[in-house]
């Protein structure tokens, strides 16, 4: 079987399942464990799929059926923790701060643990991890529990976020698309609009995966975004692109 063969056999097969492991495309082609990685890196690096730990998600996949907590967790791990060190860095004592759902604010949670700051949150995840903190003041909103994301929404969230106010909010999205920003499940889109609007400064924190993606709700306005935290992989272009809309910061760029 040639090279091109092999690579829109794969292809096929993650957008047929949606994710994919390494093993089972080993069996399905019959080649060795590197040169799999090598093609799906390859595929990844054209914008035809996107590599997670052990495997490969299909484009489309995230708007026919969301991620499980345990599979977004999986997913650009290293530049969601760049995202989450430049995120926390805008963070400073005194300040009253909005975590919304999503791993890579669970991520930014565990750089805020010794900040003089207050946190309200709707993401038991984050609550989780800054329990533990003796200098920052938790608040969780009540609401009903999604547990694929862990986050609180509904009316009793709703009803108290909209009562509150923020220095600054810190919201992720599964899809950015031109001046969309958008999620896969209502309530917790109405939760994060909530947010936003209350707040002084709103920070948008996506991996580069994330734009050029459309999800089912759109919830916010790019626009109306003071600024997007994504990651050095970003393409020369799409940044450009997206630059027209909202200052970005990028995190752990190579000089």
């Amino acid at each position: 079987m040639l090279k091109r063969e092999r690579l829109v056999k794969i292809l096929n097969k993650i957008n047929n399942q949606g994710i994919v492991t390494v093993n089972e495309i080993i069996n399905d082609i019959n080649v060795s464990d590197m040169t799999v990685r090598r093609y799906l890196d390859e595929l990844d690096k054209a914008g035809k799929i996107i590599r997670i730990h052990g495997g490969a998600q299909s484009i489309s996949y995230a708007i026919d059926q969301e991620l499980s907590h345990s599979e977004k967790l999986k997913l650009q791990m290293n530049e969601k923790e760049e995202i989450a060190k430049i995120a926390a860095s805008n963070i400073h004592d005194g300040d009253t701060v909005f975590l919304g759902p999503g791993t890579t604010i669970e991520l930014l949670a565990r750089h805020l643990i010794n900040k003089r700051i207050r946190i309200i949150t709707n993401n038991y995840p984050v609550f989780d991890i800054l329990k533990q903190s003796n200098s920052a003041n938790i608040i969780l909103t009540g609401g009903d529990f999604r547990k694929n994301t862990g986050a609180l929404v509904g009316p009793i969230a709703n009803s108290t976020l909209k009562n509150l106010n923020f220095t600054k909010a810190f919201i992720s999205s599964n899809g950015i698309h031109n001046e969309d920003i958008s999620t896969s499940n209502v309530e917790e889109g109405e939760a994060q609009r909530i947010a936003l609007n209350n707040s002084r400064t709103k920070y948008l924190i996506a991996d580069n995966k994330k734009l050029n993606k459309d999800d089912f709700y759109v919830f916010y306005n790019l626009h109306d975004i003071d600024y997007l935290i994504t990651d050095y992989t970003i393409n020369k272009e799409v940044k450009q692109h997206y630059e027209q809309y909202v200052d970005i910061i990028v995190a752990g760029e190579h000089n």
